[in-house]
């Protein structure tokens, strides 16, 4: 089954992220009353910082993955509700520990975390959050529940110590990029689906599924996501256009436009990478040349073998509701407009 490469939603009446809170609106009042219990400790600056994070917004996305992966299975519980949670911790943790090693100044149009409250707070408050995730796994006495997140967990960490081995290496090998943002964002989509499923009642033929379907949904995702830097509207995204670049953060359109680049090409690509430039004259030219090269469609391209994956996953699960709101998320997330 084949998505067409539009940016196009008119098939879509509103976000399907919609759609799966309004059915799930009674499973998310509830995971939204642990994610708040959770943060709640004697150090006010732990519950500060943490709220913080968490009134910024955020769609919910990986919580909404969990119940829907019990969904699926045809089995909403408590255990759900918990591993929801405990999926949203996971996430704020990273986010803030993202903040500070990337040295954000916004996230989800607000200040970040760092830029408030420094770097060391928001280290603790994101191991804080870490440690409230496995008390709500702890809380479901499902060990191969704590099995699939303490993974996803340590799956994430590695990920992002990856990213951090390679910035600026225009010549690391693109299966390297690929496990990069396996780690970093597709594991935990991956988790969240595969944990739900298991307390949802899954065959292990449907949990595997659930799993799949998540990683290859992530990898849609922050494929898309890396496109944005280059191709994206920041009236529409909300992300500023160049981020990536002035990190010195080689992404897949970099790759792939790096591999047919010229000589000179090359080697502009590799001083503005070894030394991270802010100038939007450089950026501009970064910009012709992924546009040179068509890389922005063929990273989609690459993305769309992800989607074909994941429509192909979610064949085992009995045709519901819940599975045509995946299967518009999936679209959703392949085609949204940037």
């Amino acid at each position: 089954m084949q998505a067409p490469l539009t940016q196009s939603q008119e098939n879509l009446t509103s976000s399907p992220l919609e759609d799966m809170s309004q059915y799930f609106s009674e499973d998310m009042l509830a995971v939204n009353t642990l994610i708040l219990d959770s943060m709640e400790s004697d150090v006010a600056l732990v519950k500060q910082i943490a709220s913080y994070l968490i009134a910024a917004g955020g769609k919910r996305v990986r919580p909404l993955l969990t119940l829907a992966g019990s969904a699926l299975c045809g089995n909403v519980t408590e255990n759900s509700h918990l591993l929801a949670a405990a999926v949203e911790c996971i996430h704020t943790a990273t986010l803030l520990h993202d903040d500070v090693v990337d040295e954000s100044e916004q996230r989800r149009g607000n200040p970040s975390s760092n830029s408030v409250f420094g770097n060391q707070a928001p280290i603790l408050v994101g191991d804080f959050l870490f440690s409230r995730a496995f008390q709500l796994m702890v809380r479901t006495q499902n060990i191969h529940a704590l099995k699939i997140l303490a993974d996803a967990s340590a799956i994430i960490a590695e990920g992002e110590v990856l990213q951090l081995s390679i910035l600026g290496k225009l010549d690391t090998p693109l299966s390297t990029y690929f496990k990069v943002i396996e780690g970093k964002t597709a594991a935990l989509f991956a988790a969240a689906c595969e944990s739900g499923a298991l307390v949802g009642d899954a065959s292990q033929q449907q949990q595997k599924a659930a799993h799949d379907f998540g990683l290859n949904l992530g990898m849609v995702f922050q494929i898309i996501d890396d496109l944005i830097d280059y191709a994206g509207d920041e009236t529409v995204t909300g992300k500023k256009a160049g981020d990536d670049f002035r990190e010195g953060k080689v992404t897949l359109p970099i790759y792939l436009a790096y591999e047919q680049a010229s000589k000179e090409e090359k080697a502009f690509f590799e001083s503005v990478f070894k030394t991270p430039s802010d100038k939007q004259t450089d950026f501009n030219k970064a910009l012709n040349i992924i546009e040179k090269y068509d890389a922005i469609t063929r990273s989609k391209e690459i993305a769309q073998g992800y989607y074909d994956q994941a429509i192909t996953n979610l064949d085992v699960f009995p045709d519901t509701a819940v599975k045509t709101y995946m299967t518009q998320l999936l679209n959703f997330t392949l085609n949204r407009k940037f």
